[in-house]
């Protein structure tokens, strides 16, 4: 399994470029799955559901299942939150995984990077950021995309994992 991230300041566009490289990737052949951090409290059940009930009972996890999906929800009460080493071995094996956020986690990774975000660009800092996709002339050794350049951003990361035939 081949890993790759993408990093960048929140409004950066992160989800939006990921959510056009997938089909990219999907058309290469690859079987592509996502991690994705998120930095606030969420939930994907809903108040009222029977899922929803049984994890407020007390369930530490809940599996939900269907025909067409199935989620698992776990509950993370009073544990430490857990690492994207334990994360990524919960993960079914594929041929990419993705990472969504995990900014300074050492991984191959590109940086989404909009200039009236106004915070510093990412990669000054962080070695293992390897290409940037921005809207904003940034003067860097990194090959560097447009935010929309998406055929081109799916072939750099085919091409540095190796996985391009």
């Amino acid at each position: 399994m081949k890993i790759f991230g993408f990093a960048g300041w929140s409004g950066s566009g992160k989800t939006t470029l990921i959510e056009q490289v997938i089909p990219r990737f999907v058309r290469a052949g690859l079987k592509v799955s996502l991690i994705k951090h998120a930095h606030h409290r969420f939930d994907v059940d809903h108040p009222g559901k029977d899922s929803y009930r049984h994890r407020a009972a007390g369930c530490s996890e809940v599996l939900v299942t269907s025909r067409q999906r199935w989620a698992l929800m776990h509950e993370v009460r009073d544990e430490p939150e857990a690492t994207l080493e334990d994360q990524i071995a919960r993960m079914s094996p594929c041929d990419l995984l993705l990472i969504e956020g995990y900014k300074y986690y050492p991984l191959p990774k590109l940086e989404i990077y909009r200039g009236v975000n106004g915070k510093p660009p990412l990669y000054i800092e962080d070695k293992h950021i390897v290409a940037l996709a921005t809207d904003t002339p940034i003067d860097s050794p990194l090959p560097r995309f447009g935010l929309e350049d998406y055929d081109a951003i799916a072939a750099f990361v085919l091409e540095t994992l190796e996985l391009k035939s």
